[in-house]
């Protein structure tokens, strides 16, 4: 007859359960670890969309405007586009002022710096108080042309304004279009006068 032997829980004993306030501790410490490691591994490629310094240099332009004299113009850089700036004398300005909002093909301002359903009067294309001053995009607004216009001797056409000899299309001395297939007005950029002969593009 085989002899059977009895096994009492004392021989094998059970093991001890892991205390739960040790088991949390390990487990926070674990994912506070994986989290820092991630995010040193995403650093370089967060940073690499970041743009870099001439990208950021070009998000904004001041120019000194103390040199230009009345009736001239100069041209700038932003973001990679000419803007045009001219001082503009007394009689473009009545030129301007004078044109009924009915002639003009494009009645909108197309000015940043004031609401999309602005008029295209002088006053909102001007600048704010600085009627003389006039900021704008210098592309022409239908195939992107150069418009001529800025320097002394540059055909003006029919408006003391600009010109764009690529189709045709004429602008007034407000940078609004009067003749030719162009569609819409010079865009006006955002811009602001931090002085009186300073004024910060962008």
């Amino acid at each position: 007859m085989a002899d059977s032997t009895h096994v009492t829980p004392a021989q094998f004993p059970l093991p001890e359960e892991e205390d739960p306030s040790r088991r949390d501790v390990i487990m926070i410490a674990a994912g506070g670890f994986a989290a820092v490691g991630l995010g040193l591994g995403l650093w370089p490629l967060l940073d690499m969309m970041n743009p870099d310094a001439s990208a950021l240099s070009m998000a904004t332009t001041e120019v000194d405007l103390a040199p230009v004299a009345e009736g001239q113009a100069i041209t700038v850089m932003w973001r990679g586009k000419p803007i045009f700036i001219r001082h503009r004398t007394k009689k473009e300005i009545e030129e301007a002022k004078a044109v009924p909002l009915d002639d003009l093909p494009d009645p909108l301002a197309r000015n940043a710096n004031l609401p999309d359903n602005a008029p295209a009067t002088d006053e909102n294309r001007a600048g704010k108080n600085r009627e003389p001053w006039l900021v704008m995009i210098g592309i022409c607004t239908h195939l992107g042309c150069i418009p001529k216009g800025q320097a002394i001797g540059d055909p003006k056409g029919e408006y003391d304004g600009w010109f764009c000899p690529c189709h045709g299309s004429q602008y007034d001395s407000a940078g609004r279009v009067r003749k030719g297939p162009a569609p819409h007005n010079m865009a006006i950029p955002p811009y602001a006068f931090l002085s009186d002969t300073k004024v910060k593009i962008g």
